[in-house]
């Protein structure tokens, strides 16, 4: 007999999908779609290996409250002493820079990707 697939743990108030961690494998919860924030590998340490988070958010200021309650040890690494997105940091939605967007005020919707790219610099002289 196959048991039903249940999740160990779910995003709770804000998302829509749990995460299968035997598989990796997403589920959708609810009727609606959400916002996608990709996680980039380097920030992955602070989400527990969590690549990916949807939640439900009318601009991209609010999806990184969203991000940064449900991870608050990311939350340094996003926005600075006076609450600004980090310099260093670039988020696009749908692969264009919210800089060129109105900024972190812009309206996202339903199906929308965020993405957050950190600028990573170093090498040798």
């Amino acid at each position: 007999m196959v048991r039903p697939w249940r999740p160990r743990f779910s995003f709770l108030k804000y998302c829509k999908l749990c995460i299968c961690p035997n598989v990796g494998s997403y589920q959708k919860i609810g009727d609606e779609m959400a916002v996608t924030i990709e996680i980039p590998t380097a920030f992955r340490k602070f989400t527990d290996g969590t690549p990916k988070l949807d939640c439900n958010a009318t601009t991209i200021a609010e999806a990184l409250n969203i991000l940064t309650d449900q991870f608050p040890g990311l939350s340094r690494h996003v926005r600075d002493d006076q609450g600004q997105i980090r310099q260093f940091l670039n988020v696009y939605l749908n692969e264009e820079d919210i800089r060129f967007l109105g900024g972190e005020d812009c309206a996202v919707k339903s199906g929308d990707k965020v993405l957050l790219v950190p600028s990573i610099a170093g090498g040798c002289a």
